[in-house]
């Protein structure tokens, strides 16, 4: 075996065919990163010209100019074969002190143990704990999942073999009524091009205002889309609601329930009936109401609800970005969102459609549990990742580490 750098192209054909292959280790990504400062290599080994093992290497320069090097979702190898992964732990190792590296960081796409729905474990399933294990034996340190670049914990739904009845019928009720409401008041979506983005951008803006969280700049989106868009790898979606058509569905809504109570009798077997009439026809008129309010205050008929963003890399679809204006989160029209790209990806040949990220050990109901409860309603599984790792490289990485507490103490102290 030989360890060598390898060609970008021969890296994105290794990527292209590998089980562990994900977008965030796409050479794609590198490029993203080079915009940022970071330098990309592509290593691997290789038997007879055979490339048995691969990894993007991207380094950024630190503290006394020392690098951090970092393999995102790397690396691709099969994690199993202990010899093959001991022998390219040590020649990366070997190349990155070399390139005055003094940490290697990767978060390899491997499941750690599979779960159920509700984030349970499942008996007799994936397990993954030797390759954790083995890991550490290499020197691995496991990263803090509170610090941890990426996400490790994420919900998925099984799209392999399904029909679009199939995934309908297997959803929670809720999320199928949703869904159904959604797509009889006409919401459209609406694919940004990528003049358009700000439209997503502001969507992003307030929502990460709202729920207290940093979103990515609307360079990173557009950067994103300049990269992945020529294979139509990457798709930015808003819905749009015409509150002037959505009002008069109301109002014809509100008068077939009028014309159901007329032709009923006054016989009291109908008076139940007549009861939920009345009470539909109520909930219309509050509705229909809101809406001219939200039409007279916005001076105009079409407003947009939501946007989203989808990276679409077989074998899977990933819901990688997602907001909504607050006023308008009760037109739920996220729910449709998702459902036309489960449906595309049905009629694309993807095997999955990946919600991304969720609160790590679900099954404890921590905080942020609702990001969840959207994503269950859909019906699906908890995927668990086995999360980041660090590997020292020389003795600056306990020097740079021990500044970097220091640092987190001092933002601790001043925020008091």
């Amino acid at each position: 075996m030989e360890f060598v750098q390898l060609k970008e192209t021969e890296y994105i054909e290794f990527w292209e065919n590998h089980p562990n292959k994900a977008f965030l280790s796409s050479n794609k990504i590198g490029k993203l990163r080079e915009k940022s400062g970071w330098k990309v290599y592509f290593v691997g080994i290789k038997e007879k010209e055979k490339i048995l093992a691969a990894a993007m290497l991207l380094s950024h320069k630190r503290y006394f100019g020392k690098y951090e090097f970092y393999s995102p979702r790397g690396f691709l190898i099969d994690f199993k074969d202990k010899e093959l992964l001991a022998f390219f732990t040590t020649k990366v190792k070997e190349f990155v002190r070399k390139n005055k590296g003094y940490i290697l960081r990767i978060d390899p796409y491997v499941i750690y143990k599979e779960r159920d729905i509700d984030g349970n474990i499942v008996e007799g399933g994936v397990d993954n704990s030797d390759v954790v294990a083995f890991l550490n034996s290499l020197g691995y340190r496991k990263v803090p999942i509170d610090i941890e670049e990426q996400a490790s914990w994420m919900f998925s739904l099984n799209l392999e073999g399904k029909t679009e009845e199939d995934i309908l019928k297997e959803m929670k009720q809720n999320t199928r009524n949703t869904i159904h409401k959604a797509e009889k008041y006409n919401i459209n979506i609406k694919e940004l091009t990528l003049e358009e983005l700000d439209q997503f951008q502001n969507i992003m803006e307030e929502t990460a205002a709202r729920k207290h969280f940093s979103t990515k700049s609307k360079s990173y989106f557009e950067n994103m889309y300049k990269l992945f868009s020529d294979t139509k790898e990457i798709k930015y979606y808003i819905t749009e609601l015409n509150l002037k058509d959505y009002i008069e569905t109301l109002k014809n809504e509100k008068n077939e329930k009028y014309e159901k109570i007329n032709i009923l009798s006054d016989s009291r077997y109908n008076d139940g009936t007549k009861k939920n009439l009345r009470e539909d026809i109520s909930f219309l008129e509050k509705r229909i109401k809101d809406a001219e309010e939200i039409r007279n205050k916005v001076g105009k008929d079409i407003i947009t609800l939501s946007g989203s963003m989808f990276i679409l890399i077989q074998p899977e679809i990933i819901y990688l970005s997602g907001g909504n204006y607050e006023e308008y989160m009760k037109f739920n029209s996220q729910y449709l969102i998702q459902w036309e790209m489960i449906k595309y990806g049905i009629a694309h040949g993807f095997k999955k459609h990946n919600f991304y990220g969720i609160p790590a050990n679900i099954n404890t109901h921590p905080k942020d549990y609702g990001i969840y409860e959207f994503k269950r309603g859909f019906n699906g599984y908890v995927e668990e990742l086995i999360g980041e790792f660090s590997l020292p490289i020389t003795c600056y990485y306990y020097i740079i580490d021990l500044l970097n507490k220091i640092k987190k103490v001092i933002k601790k102290i001043i925020k008091k």
